[in-house]
């Protein structure tokens, strides 16, 4: 049943532009400084320690995308059904959602550091190392593991304390993390001669210091306080987490699986060409992670619409639902512009930030970045629009959304197109498969705008 709660949460009746700019602004800052932790990572170890540390930091690259879900799976799953439930004036469920999620964050970032741990060498050999990349992948990610447990947490709480309506301090605990991380890189690594071990150190001191600040807020949320019955195990509570966290998940654990897949396929192919197998892996490391730099504004974008949706969802508010999301793929589609212009104006600029290489090595960047993001430009569609569809609670079509580009598309064409135009058989698979997600998103997109405006008539029907 829907309440009246305009007296009490600005969500319900401030204006959706403002709200929008409140939330996703801090949102795109923390998604950044989620970012910022590789390429700052990236930006050192290229100009302390070379091309092969490049490589290196992207074998390891599926670790950080393997957080980054599970921190989604559990962080949007609360969010999303604490938003839902704060909408509907049920503040208990709330609680129980917050509780439970903060469970399963512990959990899942403890189990995720001892799979690593225990298994390091074979899985990192599974991402695709070389013999040569191996020792400065092991170095590194044998001391980031550590941080997996802070790392899923942190990002999980600010999810919580975005829907919570404080996304300013959600950034603060983000941002403070970073700064640490940006200033011990350079003297772990340039001063005290650590290498690998030294960049792996600074990011997990950060993300501690990030996940001690987090967990402050957790006991002064605004909307609810959390006791001791909010920590009572429920799997009925744990069920709705994962269902309504999925797509945010499935999106992350398909990025990891294409990544894995690209890693093999261009060391594979690349040593059959001029190139070699160790340049293709250190170009494509620095474009997804530059990459990142883009997605994380688009993510945020869509993040932050999670609150204003699942809260005027919650409350029948069918036309500020419909309002919000719209100018949410409006200002992602004008930041995919940007983006687009920028990686087929100044791809070896943007290489060159990440140390020198062969001519041969910036041939290959420029002709990857111009081919495999030459559709940029519909970027946005697809992020925004599985967000939306889990924010409304719908999470089979968030789900399906969320893997359109890269199972439904990307994974096939990555494997098929190689065999009949080697190496560059990768980049052209990327914006065939930009596109056709696009196309897919579209359609349900329509088809449930119609469905709200079909909604909003009939409650002003019922008030009539």
């Amino acid at each position: 049943m829907s309440i009246n709660n305009e007296n009490e949460n600005p969500l319900g009746y401030k204006n959706e532009g403002k709200l929008l700019v409140g939330f996703a602004i801090p949102c795109i800052i923390s998604m950044l400084v989620t970012a910022l932790y590789n390429i700052v990572d990236q930006i050192f170890i290229g100009q302390g320690i070379g091309m092969l540390g490049n490589a290196a930091t992207n074998i390891a690259f599926p670790l950080s995308t393997t957080c980054t879900a599970i921190s989604l799976l559990l962080g949007i799953g609360c969010a999303t059904n604490y938003s839902l439930h704060l909408g509907a004036g049920e503040k208990k469920e709330s609680e129980k959602y917050a509780g439970n999620g903060i469970i399963l964050m512990a959990i899942m970032g403890i189990f995720l550091f001892l799979i690593t741990t225990i298994f390091l060498t074979p899985m990192l050999k599974f991402f695709g190392a070389t013999p040569d990349v191996l020792p400065y992948a092991e170095a590194y990610t044998r001391i980031t593991a550590i941080g997996f447990p802070f790392l899923i947490a942190n990002t999980g709480m600010s999810k919580l304390i975005l829907a919570d309506g404080s996304p300013n301090y959600s950034m603060t605990s983000m941002l403070i993390g970073a700064i640490v991380n940006t200033i011990l890189d350079p003297v772990f690594i340039f001063v005290f001669k650590m290498g690998m071990t030294g960049a792996a150190l600074a990011t997990i001191i950060g993300q501690i210091i990030s996940f001690c600040i987090s967990l402050r807020y957790m006991f002064h949320f605004k909307n609810i306080k959390l006791s001791k019955s909010s920590f009572t195990v429920s799997l009925h509570h744990w069920k709705n987490i994962f269902i309504l966290g999925a797509s945010a998940c499935f999106n992350q654990i398909a990025m990891t699986v294409v990544q894995i897949v690209m890693n093999n396929t261009l060391a594979h192919y690349g040593a059959m060409s001029v190139y070699g197998g160790d340049i293709p892996l250190a170009c494509a490391g620095i474009i997804t992670k530059v990459n990142m730099i883009f997605m994380s504004f688009v993510i945020g974008i869509s993040q932050g619409t999670q609150p204003v949706i699942g809260f005027n969802y919650g409350a029948k508010k069918y036309k500020r639902v419909r309002k919000t999301y719209l100018l949410a793929l409006a200002a992602a589609s004008g930041l995919s512009l940007i983006a687009f212009v920028c990686f087929q104006v100044f791809p070896r600029q943007i290489i060159s930030i990440f140390g020198n290489g062969s001519e041969l090595y910036f041939k290959f960047s420029e002709r990857y970045f111009r081919i495999y993001m030459f559709l940029t430009i519909i970027n946005g569609i697809q992020p925004v629009t599985s967000n939306f569809f889990n924010s409304i609670g719908k999470s089979r079509l968030g789900v399906f959304m969320s893997l359109t580009r890269q199972i439904l598309f990307l994974l096939p064409l990555i494997i098929i197109f190689p065999i009949f135009m080697g190496i560059d058989g990768v980049m052209y698979a990327g914006p065939i498969a930009d596109a056709a997600a696009a196309i897919v998103c579209g359609y349900f997109t329509i088809r449930e705008l119609k469905e709200l405006k079909n909604l909003e008539k009939s409650l002003e029907a019922a008030v009539i």
